[in-house]
């Protein structure tokens, strides 16, 4: 008989930059999507599921070229050699969705989504190739009050997922106030004004003076890289300074601060009464207490949106395993983007949206403790005698017509030990056994295996714990279950 050849085995390995995601962070993550559901739900937001593939030219904004198919997005070709592509955000899909049912729709649409995306890119430390986005959108209504809802919602779904006041900021600003900006200082060479709106982007991380340099010549980091800058003059790189800091000094009235030379910019003048307008809307529904604050540092896609943006921040100080700070910093954003939708139907339909990382939410909430307690086991029937595995089976499925989590030990049952240290691996609360002698009395044996293990912990001679034997109760057979809830809610907590 010829041998197997070994190098023939496919490897057991992950692609780069996935993950596996095990139960408790499953259930953490079920736990959280729940809650931010039930915010979008209480906004009149409905449910729409859109597919993981959609054709590559619909998704627009990394439009795959000759040469390397895959830039940017996962892709490959159908039978009729179309390109399809892995959606990479919950958007793009929706202004195809708005596109081939524009005439039905109810307007506004209101949409919210959960899913993942994948996108094609370098991975790091948290940074993944596949990851989770919880979204809503509404589209066919250039009101500025639904970009104010929005990050109404923002606020409130931070608050519902547990973050208090002065926790988080939905920190607001406007692409129109930015180019105005652009417009105003003379930067007309899109490299440069990329650049600019980059450095920008990195005020709360780099402060005043670290975007000063990424304006001018450039920056120099701790660990002597150096990053080229936008190249601004000092009379430029004022300006555009004086224009962050207005927003960043957070309780100040922005629009006094403002140069006078800069509103000669319509486009500028325009967003600023947007964002005026916005402000009043949020204010008057009692957001006023820091939870959204105008800041001209946020820029976001920098060829996406079109008006208001807006980010979710964590502002708290969070320390890792080793006590290092750990900044979270946006962990959700959207704003409005009026010509996605433009690219199907040849006319300007307006919509704006609020996207929040399922994935980064989650990792702060664990950092922080606050993804609630493991999830209880469940009850394991053991099994002392093979030959009556069908009457064990019968007393699993008494605790589940009744509601409780429960399984019957598949093992092998010739070692009642092992059998014991799988309900502990499992996280049960408590094991049912049934012996001969249980069975001739219509008895179970409970053994609570949460108390056993405190109990075990205080008692030493092992014959005291045998004589005691703590946490160990024989019940009648037909009071199992209302013994089983007892144990339960003893640990609910």
């Amino acid at each position: 008989m010829a041998k197997t050849n070994k190098d023939a085995r496919p490897k057991a390995r992950l692609p780069k930059g996935l993950r596996d995601i095990e139960a408790a962070e499953l259930r953490a993550q079920n736990a959280m999507l729940d809650k931010i559901r039930g915010v979008y739900e209480r906004y009149g937001f409905e449910p729409l599921e859109t597919p993981a593939f959609e054709y590559t030219d619909a998704l627009g904004k990394f439009l795959p070229d000759r040469d390397r198919p895959n830039e940017g997005v996962f892709s490959l070709q159908d039978e009729d050699e179309q390109w399809l592509s892995l959606r990479y955000d919950l958007t793009a899909p929706l202004a195809r969705y708005v596109a081939q049912n524009f005439q039905t729709l109810t307007k506004p649409f209101r949409r919210y989504a959960v899913g993942r995306v994948w996108r094609n890119e370098k991975p790091g430390p948290g940074r993944f190739r596949e990851f989770m986005q919880f979204d809503a959108d509404t589209v066919g209504t250039d009101s500025v009050a639904a970009d104010a809802e929005m990050c109404i919602l923002a606020a409130d779904t931070m608050e519902a997922l547990g973050f208090e006041r002065g926790e988080y900021v939905i920190k607001v600003s406007n692409r129109n106030v930015l180019d105005g900006t652009l417009e105003v200082i003379g930067v007309t060479d899109r490299r440069q004004q990329l650049a600019v709106l980059r450095a920008m982007d990195k005020l709360d991380r780099l402060g005043i003076e670290g975007v000063r340099e990424l304006l001018g010549p450039g920056r120099r980091d701790e660990s002597g890289d150096f990053t080229r800058g936008a190249g601004l003059t000092s009379e430029q790189v004022t300006i555009v300074l004086h224009q962050l800091e207005a927003a960043y000094d957070e309780k100040t009235t922005f629009d006094n601060k403002v140069q006078e030379n800069l509103s000669s910019s319509r486009l500028r003048n325009e967003g600023l009464s947007e964002l005026v307008e916005m402000r009043r809307i949020y204010t008057s529904a009692g957001y006023d207490d820091g939870q959204i604050l105008i800041n001209f540092g946020v820029v976001r896609g920098l060829e996406y949106y079109t008006g208001p943006v807006f980010e979710a921040d964590i502002t708290l100080d969070v320390k890792d395993e080793k006590g290092r700070p750990v900044r979270f910093g946006s962990v959700g954003g959207g704003g409005r983007y009026d010509d996605l939708v433009a690219r199907f139907t040849g006319q300007k339909v307006p919509a704006t949206g609020f996207s929040l990382g399922v994935s980064r939410l989650q990792a702060a909430l664990t950092a922080l403790g606050r993804t609630g307690s493991a999830a209880v086991g469940p009850v394991i029937v053991t099994v002392m005698e093979k030959e009556h595995i069908a009457d064990y089976q019968k007393l699993v499925q008494t605790l589940r017509s009744s509601g409780i989590r429960a399984e019957l030990y598949l093992g092998n049952p010739k070692k009642f030990g092992k059998q014991l240290e799988y309900a502990d691996k499992r996280g049960s609360p408590c094991v049912v056994i049934q012996g001969s002698d249980e069975r001739e009395k219509g008895e179970v044996t409970l053994k609570d295996l949460i108390e056993g293990a405190k109990a075990a912990a205080a008692i030493k001679d092992n014959k005291e714990w045998k004589e005691t034997r703590p946490a160990q109760v024989s019940v009648k057979e037909s009071d199992l279950v209302s013994e089983v809830r007892k144990i339960l809610a003893r640990h609910k907590s």
